[in-house]
């Protein structure tokens, strides 16, 4: 699953985030309130995770933000403030479910797991990505061309995995390295160049036409022939 965290603490933020990428999931995350609103309203999510105590606007404006807008990804709202008013007041902004800190990272998961299972129709998780004869599965973590199964290194795969979310949209650099290093400035190397000849090689050598592009002065796009 692509799961979006919205937390500001450091220290919940790489344990939450240690747990759920070493269970195979891909984790976005948003510091601040602001700018968790825009990667939740901009990006599809298989679940949302939202701390109710953040910066620049808290985690209920953000739900009923997303709720108005008709954004239909579940939402976890994580707080301190554990008493009933408090709970029913974050389900009734619109979260899906609400859980109080400190908590263990078996319980978070089950209820993100329990939370995806929920959804239905248009809302069913994405777990298989496909252009043209390349095709990617979530859950076994495993890439195939045309058949062909390519082995990717697991920041590879979380680049192809982006990349594939946007096909035929440019991915800039900056897009590139908040949601696969999760950087928020650009470190001035060419660790993106890099990886991504090396996932060109893999993914493109041996095939009559290649899917990854170069957009000049822009950044990349899988773009089908």
């Amino acid at each position: 699953m692509r799961i979006l965290l919205i937390e500001d603490d450091p220290e919940t933020t790489r344990f939450v985030r240690k747990g759920l990428e070493e269970a195979g999931h891909v984790v976005d995350h948003a510091g601040d309130g602001k700018e968790g609103l825009l990667l939740a309203l901009d990006a599809g999510h298989d679940v949302i995770v939202v701390d109710r105590m953040l910066p620049g606007l808290d985690g209920l404006s953000i739900v009923r933000s997303l709720r108005a807008a008709d954004r239909p990804a579940p939402v976890l709202v994580l707080s301190a403030l554990g008493e009933v008013d408090d709970r029913v007041e974050g389900l009734r902004a619109g979260g899906d479910d609400y859980l109080v800190k400190p908590f263990a990272f078996a319980e978070l998961s089950a209820r993100i797991e329990a939370l995806a299972r929920r959804r239905g129709g248009d809302g069913v998780p994405v777990t298989r990505l496909v252009a043209a004869d390349l095709e990617m599965d979530l859950l076994a973590r495993t890439v195939r061309r045309a058949g062909r199964a390519i082995e990717l290194q697991p920041r590879e795969f979380r680049l192809l995995e982006h990349l594939m979310r946007h096909a035929g949209q440019v991915v800039t650099r900056t897009m590139l390295l908040e949601a696969v290093w999760d950087y928020h400035f650009d470190p001035q190397t060419n660790v993106i160049d890099v990886h991504v000849s090396r996932l060109r090689r893999k993914i493109d050598r041996g095939f009559d036409l290649p899917l990854i592009h170069t957009v000049r002065g822009a950044g990349y796009v899988i773009r089908e022939p």
